[in-house]
């Protein structure tokens, strides 16, 4: 399997990509909903998988600063599908996140053709007025342009220079009639999820990005790249303990001298070295003990001039299917209801979803309709379902057969209109100084 991020497709084998791609089960809801914080896309597993969540689980435990990094294709017009991730970013500033969010204007210059200006003016419009509808707390965000972000653009060349051309074509499929433009894009996409970590932007710290599964290639390779920019590695040794190790061969003494200064500063003082290994070994640390050691010795290396980058933490959600059976599109009005949508037109999309209905009333009456493959069921998951108990007896009426699709789809369509108007009122509430307050020029 390849994952490409600027296909139109839709995956279905989750388990298949997790399989694949070394992602692990996200597990992490239960534990997030005890906190207080519901949030039915974690805890119904819309979001189905992660990388290094662990990491951000700690330092929320802990009360400790972390990031969240996500970004948007300014492509067209907003729609349900977009709002699954703000959903997950209002959940996770409410377990303390920074929130930054990338508009990704270089990008659809190179792969769609879309001038700065229009991806401007699409980002702010059908973007962050909606976000800011949505719950987005300006006080603790930010959003910014690729093009406008010097930092960002600075990194995409600077670690540019740890991956080469045959990585890049592993990775995504490039091929000789691939534009340069485009084949640049993902590397300032490394630059956006990186450049929150540079001083300017808050230090080293966890990240965390919330992606549909599309985007995997962005963060493996970013994940990579940003263990190559290190000077020091945390494994655990086989002997017990952990090892850290000098990436650079110039002053190793020295780079060990200050890891066991630093690391015995923050409760790390049995240790010893090796410099013929370029190492220094802490035997009674525990494996528990790596993102902690690992963080010391970032906050070491940004101090000292070096990018000391921690490894960028995923989430991986499920895709919204569209209305039409076949992917939600921007482009394509009748695959979503849009957020802008008038109560007519949302009402007449809803309506003519593609439901997982038997061939007749009586065959569904008595086999049950297949809610697993209904597009209606998927929006009470996703969107509509206030609780628990609500989206189990809609599921119960559908695959017992108590309740016909026509009906089912008619109580969605009052769900989706009576949240339409409402956001409208948030939205047309939103005016140039909320906006200004989070938009950023720099």
């Amino acid at each position: 399997m390849r994952i490409d991020p600027w296909a139109s497709r839709q995956y279905a084998d989750y388990a298949r990509l997790r399989d694949e791609f070394g992602i692990e089960p996200f597990d992490a809801g239960p534990r997030i909903a005890a906190r207080g914080v519901r949030s039915p896309l974690l805890s119904r597993g819309v979001v189905f998988g992660h990388r290094g969540f662990d990491r951000i689980e700690r330092a929320i435990e802990r009360g400790q600063p972390w990031a969240l990094l996500t970004g948007l294709m300014p492509s067209g017009n907003f729609h349900l599908g977009h709002k699954m991730v703000m959903d997950q970013v209002r959940a996770y500033q409410e377990l303390g996140a920074d929130v930054t969010l990338a508009v990704a204007d270089i990008e659809a210059y190179a792969t769609r053709g879309m001038s700065l200006e229009r991806a401007r003016e699409i980002a702010i419009d059908q973007y962050v007025r909606n976000y800011l509808a949505l719950g987005l707390d300006p006080e603790r965000a930010q959003v910014y342009f690729q093009s406008r972000r010097a930092a960002v653009k600075d990194l995409a060349w600077k670690v540019g220079r740890k991956v080469n051309w045959t990585t890049m074509q592993a990775i995504y499929g490039f091929e000789g009639e691939t534009n340069m433009g485009h084949a640049l894009a993902p590397l300032v996409q490394v630059g956006d999820i990186l450049h929150v970590q540079l001083p300017r932007y808050g230090g080293p710290r966890p990240v965390l990005v919330p992606v549909g599964v599309d985007q995997d290639p962005h963060l493996r390779l970013t994940r990579d790249l940003a263990d190559a920019t290190r000077v020091y590695s945390v494994k655990l040794v086989k002997e017990g303990g952990l090892g850290v190790f000098v990436g650079p061969d110039d002053d190793v003494p020295g780079r060990l001298k200050a890891a066991r200064q630093a690391l015995s500063k923050a409760g790390f003082a049995d240790s010893k070295e090796n410099v013929a290994y370029k190492a220094l070994y802490l035997p009674h640390a525990a494996p528990d003990d790596v993102t902690d050691v690992d963080l010391v010795l970032a906050k070491l290396e940004s101090a000292a001039g070096a990018f000391g980058f921690l490894a960028p933490s995923a989430t991986y959600h499920r895709f919204m299917t569209g209305l039409t059976g076949d992917k939600m599109s921007s482009s394509r009005p009748e695959t979503s209801v849009f957020l802008t949508d008038d109560e007519a037109t949302a009402r007449k999309k809803v309506m003519g979803a593609k439901t997982g209905g038997r061939a007749t009333a009586e065959e569904q009456r008595r086999l049950g309709a297949e809610w697993d493959k209904c597009v209606v069921a998927e929006m009470y998951t996703y969107h509509l379902a206030p609780d628990e108990a609500d989206l189990a007896e809609k599921h119960e009426k559908c695959v017992t057969g108590a309740r016909l699709c026509g009906p089912c789809k008619g109580i969605a369509a009052d769900r989706v209109v009576a949240f339409l108007k409402e956001h409208k009122e948030r939205r047309d509430a939103i005016d140039d100084k909320t906006l200004a307050s989070v938009v950023r020029e720099d």
